[in-house]
């Protein structure tokens, strides 16, 4: 199972024990995507798919990667240089990724995800009870990899997934995987801070109207 779809479950088993984790706050479909883009972008790194020339995602070979979403994610990355900044690419990618990789989730009868929105669709006759099983099988790698994986760690630590305090994750080896998760970890920021500051003007703007 790739990085992305271990942190994928684990948002699951967050979303399911009530949405919140690191620190008490809630966890976000917009951390969550950030961080599967950053977790995509690492699989491509260590597939040999796409590698860093400093903050820069330079493409690897066509037809490194494997199939389905980890394809899309290798046929995303810009071929054309100067290349583009895995800064950009979080955003550019993550947008939506967390939607993308809960209908893949359901299309493998892993039983729908509990952050879906709109109608659950239904199961497939006689596929319930091994859709849930391969869901909680999946579950159970992906707790079994963050005990050990740093940069699994860090990254669900990023998006508020089953967080750790401060000091106690290990760094991630290798250059490209710490500027990857660093990136995260700024994409996150800027994501909460860019909440903030639009609650806050919306806020002012309703006081307009509450003045006599």
């Amino acid at each position: 199972m790739s990085t992305a779809q271990d942190l994928f479950a684990l948002a699951l088993d967050t979303a399911e024990a009530g949405d919140v984790g690191s620190g008490g706050r809630f966890i976000g479909q917009g951390e969550v995507s950030l961080a599967l883009a950053g977790a995509e972008l690492a699989d491509l790194v260590a597939a040999g798919a796409a590698d860093l020339d400093g903050d820069r995602i330079v493409p690897g070979p066509p037809g490194a990667a494997g199939a389905g979403i980890e394809r899309a994610a290798a046929d995303a990355v810009v071929r054309e240089r100067p290349y583009e900044t895995v800064e950009d690419w979080l955003w550019r990618r993550g947008r939506g990724l967390s939607a993308v990789y809960a209908e893949a989730w359901e299309a493998e009868g892993k039983s729908p995800a509990p952050h879906r929105r709109g109608p659950r669709r239904r199961a497939e006759p006689g596929g319930t009870q091994g859709g849930a099983a391969d869901g909680e099988a999946a579950r159970r790698r992906a707790r079994e990899r963050w005990e050990g994986d740093p940069v699994l760690r860090e990254l669900a630590a990023a998006a508020g997934i089953r967080g750790l305090p401060a000091g106690e994750v290990a760094e991630p080896g290798g250059d490209a995987l710490a500027t990857i998760v660093a990136a995260v970890d700024d994409a996150v920021a800027e994501l909460g801070a860019v909440r903030h500051r639009r609650g806050v003007e919306e806020a002012a703007f309703d006081n307009i109207w509450r003045v006599p």
